[in-house]
């Protein structure tokens, strides 16, 4: 009762004691529907003695017909002791230790049951700032206190593939089927413990069409500015799980909807605020979208070209206009726009090289005459400058003839080919040097480098 108590004045989430064990015939999620890999790594845990199963998003999806990305398994096992039975396995991270288990090029997430009570603060595996902000938790706990710890109800579903059951502790199962996005516990205590979570929230909205429980959704535009505590990376992840999520147009209008948007991408910002971007941007993330739901590929690094594409154009005209010529402009307003960005959202930087590769190779695109459109097919990343190129046709960037021109290049015949060639004068490679008649922009100074 005085615990009770103490979770109600606290803001602490309760729930109770024992979970809403729910049957086959209730759920439908057959044994056949989980990976290989996870029904081997619960099955090696039970076998030793532990508790096992597997966990959060990849139930929730199987509940509502999705096919799940990923298959993660929560265990009474600590890390060290799931190490000690998977001889292909690591412990990483330091905020949360979990473990990876590899199964062949399939990876396995592994976490230990955590602890969510008022008690556990005072532990010093618990590390939290003045305003409730979680900055280190490995207390170990119950499945019951794993369960209030998870975010939201439809994460918080336990499969247990050996009886094929559903373990729910807070309405999960329902909320699923009801289509709602729901907190555990006070929205306003949780958010401030991970503020990471109100974008968890609209990203969660977006790619599963729920819509947010009222009482979760209140208190998001007011704790918005945490997310400016947040480390870089972690922003970025969050960025690019939205962004290449096969939903990133519905999720940039629910980050728009709770007021998100402002201040924690700055990037976006620019782009949203700025009609004349906008419509690259949804251009962009269109396209990709369309690439995620076909099973294909989606890059980070020519997501994060679209998005800083403005950004570098207009500090490579600030350069030019201090007389500096055009290819060392470029270069520089390349190295200037990304430093910049990754102070905001430290993205790795191996992706330079690939949206620096984008970005020049947009300048090459306009030179159609002699040898050098049959160079610039050889590119190896032609084909996302050719996929950057028609984005911007059909966002007014780009002239949209430029684009279709490319297109019937790459497919035609080598005669025809030879037809389509321009004269020296209009493709860009006459020797004579001539002052062009209107501005440069970036995308003239991408030359033949």
């Amino acid at each position: 009762m005085i615990r009770r108590w103490l979770n109600k004045v606290l803001g602490k989430p309760s729930g109770p004691s024992k979970p809403r064990i729910f049957p086959l015939e209730q759920h439908g999620i057959r044994r056949a529907s989980i990976h290989s890999c996870a029904l081997k790594v619960t099955r090696t845990l039970k076998e030793n003695g532990y508790a096992a199963f597997v966990v959060g998003g990849a139930v929730r999806d199987l509940l509502i017909g999705r096919e799940p990305k990923d298959f993660d398994v929560a265990t009474d096992a600590t890390p060290e002791q799931v190490r000690h039975l998977f001889r292909r396995s690591r412990i990483i991270g330091r905020r949360f230790q979990i473990v990876h288990v590899m199964c062949g090029a399939d990876t396995i997430e592994v976490t230990t049951f955590r602890a969510h009570q008022p008690e556990a603060e005072d532990d010093e595996d618990r590390v939290t700032a003045e305003d409730g902000m979680i900055l280190r938790d490995n207390v170990f706990g119950s499945q019951r206190e794993d369960a209030i710890r998870r975010d939201f109800t439809v994460n918080a579903l336990y499969y247990d593939p050996e009886k094929e059951e559903v373990w729910d502790y807070h309405g999960g199962v329902e909320d699923a089927k009801k289509r709602v996005l729901r907190m555990i516990g006070n929205p306003v205590v949780r958010f401030r413990e991970d503020p990471v979570r109100m974008l968890r929230a609209a990203r969660f909205a977006a790619k599963l069409d729920f819509h947010i429980d009222t009482a979760t959704r209140a208190p998001i535009a007011e704790l918005a500015p945490m997310l400016a505590r947040i480390a870089p990376a972690r922003l970025f992840d969050e960025m690019m799980k939205l962004l290449l999520s096969g939903h990133a147009e519905r999720g940039v209008r629910q980050l728009r909807a709770e007021g998100l948007h402002h201040g924690v991408f700055p990037m976006l910002d620019a782009i949203l605020d700025h009609p004349e971007r906008t419509k690259f941007l949804h251009a962009a993330m269109h396209d990709t979208d369309e690439r995620v739901r076909r099973g294909h590929s989606a890059s980070p690094a020519f997501m994060l070209a679209c998005l800083l594409w403005f950004d570098m154009q207009e500090q490579f005209a600030r350069l030019r206009a201090t007389g500096l010529p055009d290819q060392p402009a470029l270069f520089a307003a390349m190295d200037d726009t990304l430093e910049r960005q990754r102070v905001a959202l430290a993205f790795p930087r191996r992706l330079d090289g690939m949206i620096k590769e984008i970005w020049t190779l947009q300048g090459r695109f306009t030179q159609r005459s002699g040898s050098r459109p049959f160079r610039l097919l050889a590119h190896p990343r032609f084909r996302a400058g050719y996929d950057f190129l028609l984005l911007r046709g059909h966002g007014g960037d780009a002239p949209a003839e430029l684009a279709e021109w490319w297109g019937r290049f790459q497919n035609a015949s080598d005669e025809e080919r030879d037809g389509m060639l321009k004269p020296v004068s209009e493709g860009g490679a006459s020797k004579r040097k001539r002052r062009p008649r209107r501005k440069p922009s970036a995308a003239d100074a991408g030359g033949d480098a």
